[in-house]
This record gives C-alpha cells, structure tokens and sequence, in this order.
C-alpha cells in the first residue's frame, strides 16, 4: 500500500551511499544510512503503543536522530508536532495535552522538568548522539504504513501571539506538493549542497530547507545552530543557503564576507521574518547575490517568491507559486481595488486541512470557496510584484484612519541613524489609538527622536506619525526572527492612558 509522503522523500533513498548530512566534525550519513535509521525509528515508535494517526510530540535539539524520528513518523503513519526547545513545560504540556500526543520525546537534560508536563503521555528521552530511552534494542523494520495524500502528517503550532496556540494540521500532500513546487522554482538538483542552520521544529526549516534538499538529492551541510563562523567557513563549500534576515545582518557586519566568498554561490533565500531592503540592498552590493526573499506562514508552507530568473526586488515577495492562487480582499471577502490595501487569501493544495480541536476557528479563517484568511495585509505592485505591508491586527486605526505600520517603518528606515524600526499602536483617550515607533540606531549612531519626528513630516500625513519614538538597544524577536509586536503594545501601553494599578 502507498504511503504518499514516505514514497516520494524516503523511498527512493533506500540503499543509496550518496552523501546526506555533512556534520560539522566531518561525519557525512548516506542517503542510505539516514533511510535505515528511520526505518528503525519507526519501528521504535511502534514498539512505544503508537499506530497510525497517534501523535508524537518532540521537544529535542537539531540533529540527525531528531530528523530520523520525523522520517519514521512518516513512515510509521504516525502525526509528529515538532516543539521549540524555547518553550517551557507549562507550554509543552498544553501542547501535549491538547494535540493527545502518546509519546513525548525530549532531551535527557529536559527529562526530569518535562515530567508533569507529559501528563498521560509517555516519556521518554532521545539525544543528539542517538542515546537515551528511546533507543533501547534494535528493531525490526516494519513497512510503511499506508497513507494517503489527505491523511495528516503534521501538527505544528502558531505562536499564540492573539490568543492560546493553534495546532495546523498539515497533510502528506500539504507538504510533498509544496517541496516539489519549490525544488522546480528555485532549480535545486543533486548538485547543490545546501547550508542548513535553521531549526528543524519549523516550516522553514523543515519543510522548505530539509524537504527541499531530500527531493533533490542534494547533500545538506547540518549545522546544529547558526553561528556566523560557522557559516563563513562552510559557504565555500554550498551551492545555496537558506535563512531569516538575522542571519543576512550578522554576515553583513563580519569583514570576511566578500565577493570572493559567495563567488560560486548559486542561492540565498530568506524568510521567516520581513527582510529590509536596505539589507536586501546591502548584501547585493557586498556579495554580487540578491536575496530571494519569499513568503508563507505555518498553515500555508510557502505561498509566493521571488523569481529564480528575473529581477528579485527589494521589499516585496515575488509572485504566487505554480498552482497557488493568491487574492487580496477587505473584511467582507470583497476584492481590493489595484494599488488598494487588503487581507492576503490563498488557495492551493499547499493550503492546510484546519486547527486542530478548533472547527470554529478553521470555519471563521476559511472562505466557503476554499481561500484561508492569512490575517496578513498586502499590495501589488504594478509588475505583479507582492508586498507584505503588516497584520490586519497590527494596522493602527487613530482618530478613525487607518494607519499601516509597514509605511511608518520603510519611512523611518530610510532616515540617517537608523538600523530598523517598529511602528504599532497603543490606546489613546482622544485618538482610540496613536502611533508609537520602537527605533533601533545604527552602530556608532544616537538618533534624536525630535530630529527623527521632525524629518517625517514631509512624507507622512499628519494621523501616520508617530505620537512617540523611544530609542531601543533592539526589538523583541522571536526564534525565527518575527518581530513581537504584541510585548512592545504591553511595554508601551501606558503612555498616554495611564494602567491601573493590578488589585492585590
């Protein structure tokens, strides 16, 4: 029987001496080796008590057992929720609570802390080296189980940023069609050798970087994390590199980053988190490369890019991928006039299946057409070109106008002094809301935030500027890069609306 993901990544690896992962003291795994050790790792976990459609959650470090485990999820029919290893207990246990995982796999140094956590699951520990409970004696491979195209692979969950976290169910065709979308668009083959230091408990990292590279055979340089020496000494030996914008900035101000280096370089793509065009800028003129910068989200996989061949242009995402549909819409559905403002909505098989446990919540983000509700703001450019503007929640309404941070930002961006910045809203007695900029400065500079204020004023209305500038060493990211509105509203909340003291 066919098992839809399993067949088109693993199978064809079975036996193969072609190299995989290429660790940092050298090791190199075989396509083969790698395929055998999933093997094996799938008959651990249905040695465990799970069948087909249980769940596995996994709080583990980047490693080559970590990835073993996915594959063997796959293998074994089994739903794997790949966790952060930021997130502490109490998180870990909701999300093993709410997804009814049957196995919580974590770090040996994680064990004895994770274990209220695990509540009914079982726990059992997994190291970077292949050690731990869950190895125990050998296994007999058992075959795959089988799995169709609609049958659920995945749950990963959203940040929780609005609310508690979501869990997206993703299919084996969710991210098989995806990854085969991506090798055609961005020419991967099995000549490349890809510069791998994301985390693999996300998309990015996961389903675009590794997917990608198992599809094309290519063989992967598997960093355990990114570390800017690291990177430089490796890139001679890449053909393509994948990251967030961090990692473009830190490159940016290390002296060994030549043309000379990236000369036989063929990729860099970015993701994750809005890479600024200066940046974009900045590595051009530094390297000879342009960034592909393109755009997904955890329920989507990848949704747009920017061309392979073509102009890769500063700030915005490209176009939609093969197959994908891509609109833009108001509150009510409605399209969005050209050079108009709307919610981005997309439709494709790429699309996920819905929250896990949260049928409300899947309808209320669904249109009865199929599009999803990405809850992100966008606008073509007249070439056909896709710019991320913010989030419908972040758009700032003050005294009744709409005010898109993403215009406030680019604004700010562009004057002397500063590195980047963040624009968002706090409540206001008078305005509902005013616009607050969070401005980081450039090395070696001090922005005055009355020069700052005083150089907008001829290029943004009035109700855009904002009403205060704070001076910040850096903004609140998360592990991916995404910059945290939601903590500068908390820390800013009181500025013009003084907080009540909380009752004891």
């Amino acid at each position: 029987m066919p098992n839809h993901l399993h067949d088109a990544l693993f199978a064809p690896l079975d036996g193969a001496a072609t190299p995989f992962l290429i660790l940092p003291d050298g090791t190199t795994i075989s396509h083969g080796a790698f395929f055998a050790e999933a093997a094996r790792m799938a008959a651990r976990l249905t040695a465990a008590g799970l069948a087909p459609g249980d769940r596995v959650a996994l709080q583990l470090e980047k490693s080559p057992a970590m990835l073993a485990v996915i594959a063997g999820a796959i293998r074994a029919g089994i739903v794997f929720l790949p966790l952060n290893t930021a997130y502490t207990p109490a998180e870990v246990g909701y999300f093993v609570q709410d997804s009814g995982a049957k196995l919580l796999l974590a770090d040996s140094a994680r064990a004895g802390a994770l274990a209220a956590a695990a509540g009914g699951a079982r726990l059992m520990t997994l190291a970077a080296d292949g050690s731990g409970s869950f190895a125990g004696p050998p296994a007999a491979a058992a075959d795959p189980a089988p799995r169709g195209p609609d049958d659920l692979a995945a749950l990963l969950y959203t940040s929780g940023t609005t609310g508690r976290s979501k869990g997206a169910m993703l299919t084996h065709d969710n991210l098989l069609s995806n990854a085969r979308v991506l090798v055609a668009a961005w020419a991967f083959t099995e000549a490349d050798r890809l510069l791998h230091a994301l985390p693999v408990f996300h998309t990015h990292g996961l389903f675009v970087a590794t997917n990608v590279a198992l599809l094309a055979r290519c063989p992967v340089l598997f960093l355990p994390k990114f570390d800017a020496d690291a990177v430089i000494g490796l890139l001679p030996r890449a053909t393509a590199m994948m990251g967030v914008p961090t990692f473009y900035t830190r490159l940016l101000e290390d002296p060994r980053l030549t043309r000379a280096l990236t000369a036989h370089m063929r990729l860099f793509v970015s993701g994750s988190a809005p890479l600024l065009a200066a940046t974009h800028r900045e590595w051009t003129a530094r390297t000879g490369h342009a960034i592909l910068e393109r755009y997904g989200m955890t329920e989507t996989s990848m949704i747009t890019s920017n061309p392979y061949d073509g102009e890769r242009r500063p700030g915005t995402v490209g176009f939609p991928l093969p197959g994908i549909e891509v609109r833009l819409a108001d509150a009510a559905g409605a399209p969005v006039p050209p050079g108009g403002t709307g919610v981005i909505e997309v439709r494709g098989p790429n699309v996920f299946r819905g929250y896990w446990g949260m049928p409300e919540k899947t309808a209320a983000e669904m249109r009865p057409d199929g599009f999803f509700i990405t809850g992100d703001l966008g606008q073509w450019d007249g070439d056909g070109y896709l710019t991320i503007v913010g989030r419908a929640k972040d758009v700032i309404i003050s005294g009744g106008f709409n005010v898109y941070p993403k215009e406030v930002e680019l604004a700010l961006d562009a004057l002397p002094g500063v590195l980047e910045s963040a624009v968002f809203g706090v409540p206001h007695p008078d305005l509902g809301e005013a616009v607050v900029a969070a401005v980081v400065p450039r090395p070696g500079a001090a922005p005055d935030p009355q020069a700052l204020a005083a150089a907008l004023k001829d290029g943004l209305a009035g109700f855009k500027r904002p009403r205060h500038i704070a001076i910040v060493a850096d903004l609140p990211r998360n592990t991916m890069g995404k910059v945290q509105k939601a903590l500068l509203r908390e820390a800013h909340a009181g500025l013009f609306v003084p907080q009540r003291p909380t009752a004891t």
